[in-house]
């Protein structure tokens, strides 16, 4: 039984064999380009993609897919933008149904064509890069070069990533076999063996407000290649994005002559919890989250059926030490603070700083001089407006400003947070970091996650104290990032050995273009799967391997 050739395999053979390439070398690669630039899309890309959005705008999405003909619209943008677009409303039952009646072809149609599938929506995805990129911007309220990047660009460059990881783990055992074993003196005997890869079911993506697509793309395409139908059931407040996705990956499995409802959207009406109502379903399988430990938690504990992937909270941390470049570090953490106003799930929270100061090029600096100098470089990005709103985006919901309010009561404020007009959007919110002096006492404090621009400078007895608490912190509650700042080789040895021992990734003298809440596909792992901060890893064999499962048959030869 050998695999029919899919032409859409062949179209796209050379991007997955790069791909391949790329998981195994972990250098640089990226197979989209992150630059919004007219010489690389074209002159009217930019325009084009801007007035799909603008149609989207106080109008039913067109979608045809199964459902009551009911629609919702739940979306507030942060930038103050009316949105007002309208989803067709199914329940969970309708749903599944259409899913699961959609498995049977798609699985028999092998890994070589459903890997095909599954690249051309790429394809078309990029192609439509600037309507996605308008639609993450305005529903997460990253400023639009970032939105373009981390929505469109990058989170292709993940979905590829996983194609390529399950691509590798579908193909590691060959399709057909021949079995002999001697007998004695008779004729030996002889199988044939034929393995087929199994979908585990339908699969469940719950996405999140803040990087709708990046974090959401990885689990979708990982689940739809090994051959599992797809319920995407986006945030309320960041439907658009995976609408969008859902739109255009619908539009090419029917041109290939598969059954659309292999992705559905799953849009919820206003306190009608369906993600929950869905993860509990007997006939979802796999479910993919990212967002609140809380719920996080709560999946992993009750959605028993289902293999369960996912990225909650943490405390991401930074120990200082030492440092041959001053400036350097404070330029770092200070775009490391601002960028995207910390609401990133890799934004450091936690900077240790011995209350002793530290040494550096610029002679010795106290605790104040170091946590002064991260301040007035996050101030310098936000001194001007049109400008600081480039870094910073705007506040994606109440939650973030209720935060920002109750840390006025802890500690003593470093750097305080402002409000901003928008130039371009006046009804956008738009805050600035704040950094806040702890000791190392104020363990209650600083061991919760305060998501959003809330940091804190915590004056500890030393370097290795500050390891002390980065192992029992991140051991305890999680992170998904944790950084050093040292000239002595011992001490970053000393912090690696505790980034293992927490499980968590380290990076180590950012001074330059690398950030630590940035992380790059076919490269670096996000996440580890070795703390509580997420159970799996983007991407890796594990958070790919376990999607399906092979089913043998064997036959005398």
């Amino acid at each position: 039984m050998t695999e029919t050739p899919h032409p859409l395999y062949d179209r796209h053979a050379d991007t997955l064999n790069r791909a391949l390439t790329a998981i195994t070398e972990r250098g640089y690669w990226s197979a989209y380009p992150e630059s919004p630039s007219p010489r690389l899309y074209g002159e009217t890309a930019a325009a084009d993609g801007k007035a799909a959005f603008e149609a989207y705008r106080n109008g039913d999405f067109p979608l045809d897919q199964p459902g009551s003909g009911d629609r919702v619209a739940t979306e507030t943008s942060p930038f103050g933008l009316e949105l007002n677009v309208r989803y067709p409303h199914a329940g969970a039952d309708e749903l599944l149904a259409a899913a699961s009646a959609a498995l049977p072809a798609w699985r028999d149609a092998g890994p070589q064509a459903r890997v095909g599938v599954c690249l051309e929506i790429l394809a078309r995805l990029h192609r439509n890069i600037f309507e996605l990129a308008n639609a993450v911007q305005f529903t997460s309220g990253q400023a639009f070069v970032m939105a373009f990047q981390a929505g469109g660009a990058h989170a292709l460059d993940r979905a590829l990533e996983a194609i390529a990881y399950a691509y590798a783990e579908m193909t590691r055992h060959p399709r057909t076999a021949g079995w002999e074993k001697a007998a004695g003196k008779g004729d030996p005997l002889r199988m044939t063996k034929t393995f087929h890869v199994v979908p585990r079911g339908v699969a469940l993506v719950i996405g999140c407000n803040t990087f709708p697509t990046w974090n959401s793309y990885p689990g979708l395409f990982a689940s739809l290649v090994t051959g599992n139908p797809v319920v995407v059931k986006p945030h309320p407040r960041a439907v658009l994005p995976l609408a969008v996705t859902v739109r255009y990956a619908r539009e090419v499995l029917a041109e290939a002559g598969f059954d659309p409802n292999l992705v559905l959207l799953a849009p919820e009406a206003p306190g009608e919890k369906l993600a929950s109502t869905l993860a509990l379903h007997p006939g979802v399988k796999i479910v993919d989250f990212t967002g609140s430990t809380e719920y996080g938690d709560w999946l992993e504990a009750n959605a028993r059926q289902a293999s369960v992937y996912t990225e909650k909270a943490g405390l991401n941390t930074v120990v200082v030490d030492s440092t041959d470049d001053f400036a350097g570090l404070c330029r770092n953490l200070g775009f490391t603070l601002t960028l995207y106003s910390g609401q990133m799930c890799t934004t450091s929270q936690n900077i240790l700083i011995p209350s002793g100061g530290i040494a550096t090029d610029q002679g010795h600096k106290s605790f104040e001089e170091v946590a002064g100098g991260i301040a007035a470089a996050v101030s310098k990005l936000t001194a001007d407006p049109a400008r600081g709103v480039e870094f910073t985006g705007a506040i994606v919901n109440d939650e973030v400003l209720k935060r920002l309010d109750e840390v006025t009561g802890v500690g003593e404020a470093v750097l305080e947070s402002r409000t901003v007009e928008h130039p371009a959007f006046p009804g956008a919110v738009v805050r600035t970091p704040t950094i806040v002096r702890l000791s190392a006492d104020d363990t209650e404090t600083y061991s919760r996650e305060w998501f959003g621009p809330i940091s804190f400078a915590i004056a500890t007895d030393s370097t290795a104290h500050s390891l002390e608490i980065l192992r029992s912190t991140v051991g305890e509650k999680g992170a998904l990032t944790a950084a050093v700042y040292s000239t002595d080789e011992a001490v970053l040895d000393a912090a690696e050995a505790a980034a293992i021992d927490a499980g968590v990734h380290l990076s180590c003298n950012l001074t330059g273009g690398v950030f630590v809440n940035q992380s790059a596909a076919f490269s670096d792992f996000h996440g580890s799967g070795a703390n509580p901060a997420a159970n799996a890893a983007l991407t890796d064999g594990a958070y790919v391997a376990n999607r399906f499962r092979i089913v043998q048959s064997r036959r005398p030869a």
